[in-house]
């Protein structure tokens, strides 16, 4: 019963990053339809709001691993996985570049943890070395020791990337530090604190809600803004 309702915390964490995340979408369009001017790209607070959304959807990318991968790799799990990713990004990849051709998105959230869910995997039984690897990567990656400006630099041209920032990027460095640590705190069943607590764990109606769009979070993702844009061309006539 308690891993249940500890797979349940996690979608119900899954859940609220999808609101939040929908909230900033809406914020993002009120400002792309002019509707509403709210500077997402220079405001402070827009800036820390996505940090905290992209964390905890890297966060449960990281739990959700080795809860699937607790005893050994699920390679035929991960295969399937790997192909509703894949196919996902290739969407949001291809719709991007029609409406926004200049700032296109060639490596959104669904391409990193598509990449990412492979390369943490050698680290899944080794919680203090991802957590060292974590740490380390995320003072470097602010310290501008690490950084992947060499790869865009070297494939930017032939791939035809945008000129500009892309609309929507979650770069390898940091981001992978979250996946990591995620992972690692399952691995020492840190996990329990956040999700054995009764908020994660009461019967209500908030959190059946939360559930249900947490496990339904890949396709939630695919049509929310789909639905925003025809929402805003239709307001704006």
């Amino acid at each position: 019963m308690k891993t249940q309702k500890r797979l349940l915390g996690i979608d119900i964490f899954r859940g609220w990053a999808i609101l939040l995340m929908i909230s900033f979408h809406i914020s993002y369009d009120l400002q792309l339809f002019h509707i509403i001017d709210l500077h997402i790209q220079s405001n402070t607070f827009f800036k820390w709001f996505r940090f905290l959304i992209v964390t905890m959807f890297l966060l449960t990318v990281g739990m959700s691993l080795k809860l699937a991968h607790r005893d050994k790799i699920n390679w035929s799990k991960l295969k399937k996985r790997a192909i509703f990713l894949g196919i996902s990004s290739l969407i949001v990849t291809i719709a991007s570049y029609f409406i926004f051709p200049h700032t296109w998105i060639y490596f959104g959230i669904l391409h990193f943890i598509l990449l990412s869910s492979f390369i943490v995997l050698p680290l899944l039984n080794y919680p203090f070395t991802a957590l060292t690897i974590a740490i380390t990567t995320f003072i470097a990656f602010h310290l501008n020791i690490l950084n992947m400006h060499w790869l865009f630099n070297m494939v930017a041209v032939p791939l035809h990337l945008p000129p500009t920032i892309s609309v929507d990027i979650v770069r390898l460095f940091p981001w992978v530090s979250f996946v990591l640590i995620g992972m690692a705190m399952v691995t020492l069943n840190w996990h329990r604190k956040v999700f054995d607590n009764s908020f994660f764990n009461r019967e209500n109606r908030i959190n059946n809600f939360f559930t249900f769009i947490g496990k339904h979070a890949l396709i939630i993702y695919m049509i929310h803004q789909p639905l925003l844009f025809g929402f805003f061309l239709l307001i704006k006539g």
